[in-house]
């Protein structure tokens, strides 16, 4: 089960600026480090915990106008992003060995959309589960939870492939096995101490070792 924005596509940073422009729409300055560190996490919860560290309080009516604008900030530079090295070929490898695969992103649907074209994924042949079909995104386990069930497998002997500490804490919670990519600016340590047993620099190079960590039919 894969995460999204980082793991597969290289959108981390686009999230990042939008959220800024958000932020800076009302009236809220926060350094792109700070947001980053967030990234992964549902767009609520991000919100929330981004206002409490600046000290910012804001109606639920300006939370929802700040995500709306993190969405339209986000839309205009979707059809810029592209697939990370090796996501095409990874995803490729996994349904030629007949191994069933999901994607689970803490985005919505409409964020998710334009890059899941990008990527050469149908909805129609691989499950994809956003924030819009669960209760909770991560660091909750729903969405892989549900991307298991979907899947019809086991979520203990299942895999999820993620970019930050919280796919990994997700990953925990829902009691299945956390490998973490480097590509969405996390470090080695800060992954493995989230719970990550195996890290690898980008989906090629987990494509390298997919034997290791049980890639085979």
């Amino acid at each position: 089960m894969f995460d999204l924005d980082g793991t597969l596509v290289d959108s981390v940073y686009q999230h990042v600026l939008a959220w800024q422009e958000a932020l800076q729409s009302e009236g809220v300055e926060l350094a792109v480090w700070r947001i980053h560190r967030k990234i992964g996490m549902s767009g609520g919860l991000l919100t929330n915990i981004l206002l409490r560290e600046t000290g910012v309080e804001l109606s639920a009516e300006r939370i929802e106008r700040l995500q709306r604008v993190h969405a339209d900030a986000y839309k205009r530079v979707a059809k810029q992003i592209q697939p990370l090295p090796g996501a095409r070929a990874l995803i490729a490898a996994l349904t030629d060995a007949e191994i069933p695969w999901a994607i689970a992103t803490s985005g919505r649907m409409e964020t998710a959309a334009p890059v899941l074209e990008t990527l050469g994924v149908s909805r129609d042949r691989v499950p994809v589960i956003t924030r819009d079909l669960v209760k909770y995104a991560k660091p909750d386990p729903d969405l892989f939870l549900t991307a298991a069930e979907r899947l019809g497998v086991s979520i203990q002997a299942a895999s999820v492939v993620g970019d930050s500490v919280w796919d990994m804490l997700a990953a925990q919670r829902a009691h299945s096995l956390g490998i973490g990519l480097l590509s969405g600016g996390y470090g080695l340590e800060e992954l493995e101490r989230a719970g990550a047993y195996r890290v690898f620099e980008d989906p090629a190079d987990l494509l390298e070792h997919l034997d290791e960590v049980g890639g085979r039919k």
